[in-house]
C-alpha cells in the first residue's frame, strides 16, 4: 500500500508540474462558473416577474436534459480525462522509465493502482471545485437540498473514476500519448452508444443495455442512488484496471497467447456477469436522496401496490402495426419500457411483461387515404419493408380478434393488465407525455381490487352526451380513451341511464346535464326518490332552463336566477364568465387547492347565477363566485354582436358577486350525501376543455367534483409536498459579485498560482 501511495504522489507531482493539469482545472472552473452565473442571473431576473419557484436546488444544479449546472457538465467531462490519462503509462513507455519500474521491487498491480489513485485525487480536486458552487448555492437558496447534491457529486466522481480507468488502460496500449487520447475518446463513444446496439435481440439487448454509460450518473445527479449504478461503475473500473494489469504483465512475462487471451476474457466476462446480475430487477437497492422523494412512488401508489400482495401482475402490450402509436413498444424499446416501469418494479418485482404485435384497421383517415385500392394485407406487406419487420411476427385481424376485442380501444397501443382473475386496460395518450403517469397507472391497479365508482348520466331529455364529440357534449371528459384526464382513465366507469327506469343505487353520482324538456311526474318521482335515498348528484343547468330544473333543485333550496350573467372584457364575448374558485372548491383536491391559491378561474360561456337558502337540511357552500367589479346579472335579451353590453339597473340588471356552482351536503343514513349544482353546462364540454385562449382550471375543477363524489378514492392522489427551496436570496448586485468571483478571481488565482509553480519548477 505504501508503494501504491508513493507512486500516486510521484504521478501527482508530475501532473501538476506540467501545464496540462492546471490548464484543464482552470478551464473546468471557468466553464462551471460561466454556467452557474448565467443560470443565477436568469433566475434573479425571473424573480422580478414571478412570486416564487419550486425545487430550486434541482432546477439550478441538476436540471433535466442537461439544463442544470452539474448535469450540463456531464456531457463535457469526457473532454478532460483523456488529456490527463494519455501520459499515465505511455509517457513511461516512450521515455524508457518503464524499465526502471519493472526492475524495481514494485508489483505491476501497485503501479496500476498508484497511477489510478493519482487520477482519483485529481477527480476529487474537480469535485472540490463543484463544492465551491454548491456552497454559494446554499448561501443564496434557503432550505438548500444538500442530500440531493451529495448524490450528484457521487455520480460525477464515479463517472470521473470510470473515465480514468479507461484512460489508464488505453495509455498502456501505446507509447504515443496522442494515440492514447484518441483511443480513449473512441472507447468513450462506444460505451455511450452500446446501449442502442442490437436492442431487437433479447439477450444481447440486456447485455448491451447493462454496459451503457448514459443515464448512470444522471440518475445520481437527479437524487436516485441504486446499487445497480454503483456496481456498474465498479465493474467498469474493475474491467479496465484488470486489463491494464494483464497488459503490463504481458510485457514482462513470456506466456502463451491463448493464456493471455484467457486472462483478458476472464476479466471481461466476469465483469459483464456482475454487471448483468446486478441490473436484474428484484436485486437492486434504492436510495432517494431528494427532500420530497420525487424519484419514489407516492405513498398512495405504494399502498396500492402493497395491497396486491404476492400475486403476480401480467402486463401485455398490444401494438398495432397500422396505428401511429406502433413502435413505442417495439423490441428495441423494451429496455426503455422497463426504465419507465422501474419505480413500480422497485416495490413489486413480480410484474411481468408480454408483447403482442398485430395489424388491424384503425380510425385514421390518412391511413385509408394511403391504402386506396389496397387490402390491409397488401398495405402491411408494403410497410414492413420500410420498418424492416418480419410480417410473420404480426398477427392478422382474424387471429387478434379471437384473442381480445380491441375495438373499444380504437386498436391503438394499449396495455392489458391482469391480476388474479381480473383485468383492465392501461392506455397511452395523445399528449407529449404519451405513457400513463403514476396517477393513471395507480388507478388501473386500484380498479382491479375494488368496486369501481360508477357515474350515471341521465339521458332521454336531450341531455349532453358522453359519447359525442360535438362542442357542447362531454366525450372528452368522460369516455375519450386517448385523453389522459378522461374519467375512464382516472378509475371511473361512466354510462347512461334513462329516466324511464329506476336510477341505480350503487352509483357514485347521477349527472343531469342540461335537459331540454320538462320531466314527467314519474321521472321527477324517480329522481326525487334517488335524492331522498342519499344519492350523490351533479346538476348542470343553463340560462333559459330555469323552468326545467327549478322543480328539482328547488327541493334542495337552490334556484337558477332569471337572466344571464355577463362579464365586461376587452378580449372575450360578454357571455363568457370567468368565476373564481372558492375556498370550498379548493378543499376538493390538492390540485384545486393550488389553483385556488393562484386565483384560478373556470370558464363558463353562458351561465346563470344561483340563489340558495339553508332551510332544506343541506349545508350549502359556493364553489365558484363571479367578480362583482366586472360582472352582473343581465335581464332580458342579450345581444353580443352589435353594441357593447353595458350594466343597466333600470332594466333590472343586478351587479354583485353571484355563485355559479354550489356544493350541498347532509347526512343520510350515516353517510354524507354530496350534491353539486351549477348554472352552466358548458364548463364540462369538449369545447371548453380544449380552450387555449385563457388560462382556466376547468380540468381540475371537473375531476375534483367527481373525485369528491367518490369520497377521494379516485382520482388517485399521487401529489407530493411542495418544495421548501422555493426562494432565491439574491440581488442583481449579488449576481455581479458571483461573476467577479467565479469567472474572474478564482480562475485568475489558479492561473497565477499554477504559473508561479511551473516557473519555479523550471528554474530548479
Amino acid at each position: 500500500m505504501k508503494k501504491t501511495i508513493r507512486i500516486a504522489k510521484i504521478e501527482l507531482s508530475t501532473l501538476f508540474y506540467s501545464p496540462i493539469a492546471w490548464f484543464l482545472l482552470i478551464v473546468f472552473m471557468f466553464q462551471i462558473g460561466w454556467a452557474y452565473t448565467e443560470t443565477m442571473e436568469m433566475y434573479e431576473n425571473s424573480k422580478q416577474i414571478y412570486n416564487g419557484f419550486g425545487f430550486l436546488t434541482f432546477s439550478i444544479f441538476a436540471g433535466s436534459f442537461g439544463n442544470g449546472v452539474i448535469s450540463g457538465i456531464l456531457g463535457k467531462l469526457y473532454l478532460y480525462i483523456p488529456l490527463i490519462t494519455m501520459g499515465l503509462m505511455s509517457r513511461e513507455t516512450s521515455s524508457g522509465t518503464i524499465k526502471l519500474l519493472y526492475s524495481s521491487p514494485v508489483k505491476v498491480r501497485e503501479i496500476v493502482y498508484g497511477k489510478f489513485l493519482s487520477m482519483v485525487v485529481y477527480s476529487l480536486i474537480l469535485i472540490g471545485v463543484l463544492v465551491l458552487f454548491l456552497i454559494a448555492g446554499a448561501i443564496t437558496i434557503p432550505h438548500f437540498d444538500w442530500p440531493l447534491m451529495f448524490s450528484g457529486l457521487l455520480g460525477v466522481f464515479l463517472l470521473l473514476c470510470a473515465y480514468s480507468a479507461i484512460g489508464l488502460f488505453m495509455s498502456c496500449l501505446t507509447s504515443y500519448q496522442v494515440v492514447a487520447a484518441i483511443s480513449t475518446f473512441v472507447l468513450f463513444a462506444v460505451l455511450s452508444y452500446v446501449g442502442d446496439m442490437w436492442q431487437d435481440v433479447e439477450f444481447v439487448r440486456d447485455l448491451t443495455h447493462s454496459l451503457s454509460f448514459p443515464g448512470r450518473a444522471e440518475k445520481m445527479i437527479g437524487g436516485l442512488i441504486t446499487t445497480r449504478d454503483l456496481a456498474y461503475f465498479g465493474v467498469i473500473i474493475y474491467i479496465f484496471l484488470g486489463l491494464a494489469i494483464y497488459k503490463l504483465r504481458g510485457s514482462r512475462e513470456s506466456k502463451p497467447v491463448l493464456f493471455r487471451i484467457g486472462q483478458y476474457l476472464f476479466i471481461v466476462v466476469s465483469g459483464l456477469a456482475i454487471g448483468y446480475l446486478t441490473s436484474r430487477m428484484g436485486y437492486i437497492g434504492y436510495l432517494d436522496t431528494t427532500a420530497t422523494k420525487t424519484n419514489t412512488l407516492s405513498a398512495n401508489a405504494q399502498k396500492i401496490l402493497k395491497e396486491t400482495g404476492d400475486a403476480p401482475v401480467e402486463i401485455t402490450f398490444y401494438d398495432n402495426f397500422l396505428d401511429r402509436t406502433y413502435g413505442r413498444a417495439a423490441p428495441s424499446e423494451r429496455n426503455a419500457i422497463l426504465d419507465l416501469w422501474e419505480p413500480y418494479l422497485r416495490f413489486k418485482p413480480n410484474i411481468s411483461f408480454k408483447y403482442v404485435y398485430y395489424y388491424d384497421s384503425v380510425v385514421d383517415p390518412y391511413l385509408y387515404k394511403a391504402i386506396r385500392g389496397m387490402t390491409l394485407r397488401e398495405l402491411v406487406e408494403k410497410r414492413v419493408k420500410g420498418y424492416k419487420t418480419d410480417i410473420n411476427t404480426l398477427l392478422p385481424p382474424d387471429q387478434i380478434r379471437k384473442i381480445i376485442d380491441l375495438g373499444p380501444e380504437l386498436r391503438r397501443l394499449v396495455m392489458h393488465v391482469k391480476y388474479k382473475d381480473r383485468s383492465t386496460f392501461l392506455r397511452v395518450f395523445n399528449d407529449n407525455e404519451f405513457w400513463p403517469s403514476e396517477t393513471e397507472t395507480s388507478a388501473a391497479f386500484k380498479r382491479m381490487m375494488m368496486p369501481l365508482p360508477r357515474i350515471a348520466f341521465l339521458e332521454g331529455g336531450f341531455e349532453r352526451s358522453i359519447d359525442k364529440v360535438g362542442d357542447r357534449d362531454y366525450e372528452t371528459l368522460t369516455s375519450r380513451v386517448s385523453f389522459r384526464y378522461a374519467l375512464v382513465n382516472q378509475g371511473f366507469d361512466v354510462f347512461s341511464v334513462s329516466p324511464d327506469q329506476d336510477i341505480p343505487t350503487d352509483i357514485a353520482a347521477l349527472v343531469i346535464a342540461d335537459p331540454k324538456k320538462d320531466f314527467s311526474a314519474e321521472e321527477l318521482t324517480r329522481i326525487q326518490k334517488y335524492i331522498d335515498a342519499g344519492g350523490n348528484l351533479l346538476i348542470v343547468g343553463e340560462p333559459g332552463k330555469q323552468a326545467v330544473l327549478n322543480p328539482i333543485i328547488g327541493q334542495l333550496g337552490v334556484r337558477l336566477t332569471d337572466g344571464i350573467l355577463v362579464q365586461k372584457s376587452r378580449d372575450y364575448a360578454p357571455n363568457l364568465v370567468l368565476p373564481y374558485l372558492s375556498d370550498a372548491a379548493g378543499a376538493f383536491s390538492k390540485t384545486l387547492r393550488n389553483d385556488f391559491e393562484d386565483s384560478g378561474r373556470v370558464s363558463m360561456p353562458g351561465a346563470a347565477g344561483l340563489t340558495y337558502d339553508s332551510t332544506h337540511g343541506f349545508i350549502v357552500r359556493p364553489l365558484l363566485m363571479t367578480d362583482a367589479k366586472v360582472s352582473w346579472n343581465k335581464k332580458g335579451l342579450l345581444v353580443t354582436d352589435s353594441a357593447e353590453v353595458e350594466y343597466d339597473p333600470g332594466a333590472g340588471d343586478e351587479k354583485k358577486a353571484f355563485p355559479t356552482a354550489l356544493s350541498l351536503t347532509r347526512k343520510v343514513g350515516g353517510r354524507e350525501q354530496r350534491i353539486v349544482v351549477t348554472g352552466d353546462a358548458d364548463f364540462i364540454s369538449n369545447a371548453e376543455l380544449n380552450r387555449n385562449n385563457v388560462r382556466t382550471a376547468n380540468f381540475h375543477f371537473n375531476t375534483g367534483i367527481f373525485g369528491w363524489f367518490s369520497y377521494g378514492v379516485f382520482p388517485i392522489d399521487t401529489g407530493r409536498p411542495r418544495s421548501k427551496d422555493n426562494h432565491l436570496r439574491l440581488s442583481h448586485g449579488g449576481v455581479v459579485a458571483l461573476k467577479v468571483i467565479f469567472i474572474g478571481v478564482l480562475p485568475g488565482f489558479f492561473l497565477i498560482f499554477g504559473t508561479v509553480l511551473l516557473i519555479r519548477r523550471k528554474r530548479k
